[in-house]
């Protein structure tokens, strides 16, 4: 863990430097308050100088936001604009808070944060981080402590730190309504189960196993927690695995990252999948996994293709070049608040954005 250094109040201070995307910690830091203008902080920030903020917390999020707003937009392509937000992200990342040995902020007006912190980072006392960072962390523990009423599940799930939450639920009402394949109860493989909710699903729709898998631990942890609450841990297994676990299924469900292209954070794998690595393996290891008359249910946004990522020819060419077939599809439109924002930039892609939810068999030919 690196460690960062500053002077305060003439005294010479050190403490461990925390970033979960892996940022670097500045080279210099100030200390500032209340008194620091939208216009200076930017200026510390793009020369690279962490501000160790000292003043009043609600004013911490209020300069944020203020300097947020005078970070210009420049209008581009969608990958142009991905990477003006990243550039954006590290300026606003350079307003710092430190945390006390005592898990606390000694900041005028700061929530208690030992809880959330305890649950995203496992505790951090002693630590330098950006203030976002924390705020996310902040966030992220309240949705875990209401979670999030899904109707297709009847139930409420409870996201963690880091891990994708349910929010695009119309992906579970194509679940919810697929036919199961076969007759009886199907063996189900829930490949980056994120929550559990999709194994959740499949378990109450009368799967007779479900073995879900995650590469995140975090992961791992929160669907184990999510299982354990409804009830389901006779029928669900879930392991920490890179995709893949062994053996075969009647039914096979992945729901990939929708873009291709990196991801900037843990909570970011949900959404990017580099050089369309996870949708490319599913696709090349279904058949291995497949019971003779199983299916593979991939779902999966189009966006990727208004946005020019990726075409619909070539995803039909890789679901071919992998020994497949489509069976059958079912799409619906997506319900989240960006769909109908007409001042988001990319609202005339989003506007058309379909999920879908394709059949997949062994191929017969």
């Amino acid at each position: 863990m690196s460690t960062v250094q500053w002077t305060e109040n003439g005294i010479t201070r050190t403490a461990r430097w925390h970033s979960e995307n892996g940022t670097p910690p500045p080279g210099r830091i100030v200390v500032v308050d209340d008194r620091l203008r939208p216009a200076a902080a930017l200026r510390f920030a793009r020369a690279g100088t962490g501000m160790l903020w000292r003043g009043d917390f609600p004013n911490a999020r209020q300069l944020v936001r203020a300097m947020d707003r005078r970070i210009p937009r420049p209008p581009g392509s969608f990958p142009e604009m991905r990477a003006a937000r990243a550039r954006r992200a590290i300026l606003l990342g350079k307003v710092l808070v430190f945390v006390e040995s005592d898990h606390s902020l000694h900041l005028r007006r700061a929530p208690d944060i030992r809880a959330a912190c305890e649950h995203a980072f496992g505790g951090i006392p002693g630590t330098l981080l950006s203030l976002r960072e924390l705020l996310g962390a902040l966030s992220a523990y309240q949705w875990h402590q209401k979670g999030i009423y899904l109707k297709a599940l009847d139930a409420r799930i409870f996201p963690s730190y880091s891990v994708f939450a349910p929010t695009r639920s119309e992906y579970l009402d194509l679940v919810a309504r697929e036919p199961l394949p076969g007759k009886g109860s199907p063996v189900v493989f829930d490949l980056g189960t994120g929550t559990g909710v999709l194994a959740a699903l499949l378990a109450r729709r009368g799967a007779a196993e479900v073995v879900a898998t995650d590469l995140n631990p975090r992961a791992v942890r929160c669907a184990q927690d999510n299982l354990r609450r409804l009830g389901l841990t006779d029928r669900v297994q879930v392991l920490e695995a890179d995709l893949w676990p062994s053996g075969r299924a009647d039914l096979v469900v992945c729901n990939p990252p929708w873009l291709p292209g990196n991801p900037a954070s843990a909570l970011e794998l949900g959404i990017y999948d580099a050089s369309s690595a996870m949708l490319n393996r599913f696709l090349a290891g279904l058949r291995e996994h497949l019971t003779p008359h199983g299916e593979g249910w991939l779902i999966l946004s189009d966006l990727a293709e208004h946005l020019g990522l990726r075409t619909r020819a070539e995803l039909l060419a890789r679901i071919s070049a992998a020994g497949l077939e489509v069976a059958g599809r079912r799409e619906t439109t997506p319900r989240h608040r960006r769909a109908t924002d007409s001042a988001d930039p990319l609202h005339p892609q989003r506007s058309r954005e379909r999920t879908t939810l394709w059949r997949l068999t062994m191929s017969r030919a």
